[in-house]
């Protein structure tokens, strides 16, 4: 079984169908328990009007990270075409002369890591590391050996499993465990799909935090569990802030993708123009934030309960926008309540989501 399956069977587990009536009342309990404390959830506490890179907290784990992380998928040239490894390491030093001290990457992003560990010699100490178990057949163990190995380091700051195991595999949390006593791995958690996978990562498990898609165009599961966030505050690394690159608003919907590297060369015509057409929704954005890149950004970071929203890299130019013109504001009250109406005039949010909007205006 490849991978890219694995990761798709075991990403994602099934939504229950009896949620019914009772779901909703206590979910509706946990929305309306914060509506005291903001209007709408979509108005962060947390706005700056001053640009500059700012730390936050990640989850409870005592580490302070960028708010804008490295995502060095790209860099590894596996996924989004063919790249210079001197353009990657040029990346790099930018996005850190401009506050970035994050960095995400995994050992199945080609040669992300091994770029890494050559960019990180001298300066290990300046960046905090997130790195992936992908269900090597070796095993987590010696695929952290080696990735520690490739990074150049002796331990990785947050290791996840690459997906949310299900119940046959519960196993796996153990090793997760292992290898953070065994001072392998600072913090520990997954990366993950779905609401369900927020409920038993909070309520079952011991770990540290989750990678999780949260982008304008994938307003769930994060919205769906924003209460639960604030309540259990652990790390939340967002991930896809920028749709696969779509949501920076350069794409039309002629849009190709030949270079099979490219993991958007798999996407049918109607994909790609349906995609488009949902990002042309949102222009209104530019005259908030001043791009489509910028807006899109900068969506996930208005919520505090974001730790860092990590952006794919791949270049100098490109750090210089991700690290030099996201960080430092959010978008306004006005523009995210926009959003949220628009979200679901395009049926991005849940019934349960819409009926609760509805709730919460009684209250405005």
């Amino acid at each position: 079984m490849s991978l890219t399956r694995r990761q798709l069977l075991l990403g994602t587990v099934a939504t229950g169908a009896a949620a019914g009536v009772g779901w909703l009342a206590y979910e509706t309990r946990h929305d309306l328990s914060s509506i005291g404390r903001a209007r709408t959830p979509m108005v962060t506490t947390a706005a700056r009007t001053t640009p500059g890179m700012a730390l936050r907290d990640f989850g409870s784990t005592g580490i302070k990270v960028s708010e804008v992380g490295f995502g060095a998928w790209a860099i590894g040239g596996q996924a989004y075409g063919r790249i210079e490894r001197s353009e990657s390491l040029n990346a790099l030093a930018r996005a850190e002369e401009l506050g970035c001290n994050f960095v995400d990457t995994a050992r199945v992003y080609g040669d992300s890591e091994l770029v890494l560990g050559e960019f990180l010699r001298g300066r290990r100490s300046r960046w905090v590391i997130a790195s992936k178990f992908s269900g090597q057949p070796e095993g987590m163990e010696r695929t952290i050996e080696d990735q520690l190995r490739r990074l150049g380091t002796d331990v990785i700051d947050f290791y996840m499993i690459h997906w949310a195991p299900g119940k046959d595999e519960l196993g796996l949390y153990d090793q997760l465990y292992r290898l953070k006593k065994a001072g392998k791995a600072r913090a520990i958690g997954v990366s993950l799909k779905t609401a369900n996978d927020i409920d038993y990562v909070l309520d079952h498990t011991e770990l540290d935090g989750f990678m999780v898609k949260f982008s304008l165009l994938d307003p769930d599961p994060f919205l769906a569990r924003v209460h639960r966030l604030q309540e259990k505050r652990p790390a939340v690394i967002v991930r896809s802030a920028l749709k696969e690159g779509f949501l920076t608003g350069k794409y039309k919907r002629d849009a190709q993708f030949p270079d099979p590297n490219d993991q958007r060369h798999t996407w049918t015509r109607e994909q790609i123009e349906d995609t488009v057409d949902r990002v042309e929704q949102f222009r209104f954005l530019e005259q908030d934030a001043g791009s489509m890149v910028v807006a899109a950004a900068r969506y996930p970071l208005s919520f505090p309960e974001t730790s860092t929203v990590v952006l794919g890299t791949k270049s100098k130019s490109q750090a210089d926008s991700n690290f030099g013109q996201v960080p430092g504001k959010v978008l306004s009250p006005a523009s995210l309540e926009r959003i949220r109406e628009l979200q679901n005039e395009l049926g991005l949010r849940t019934r349960r989501q819409r009926i609760l909007d509805q709730i919460r205006k009684l209250f405005e």
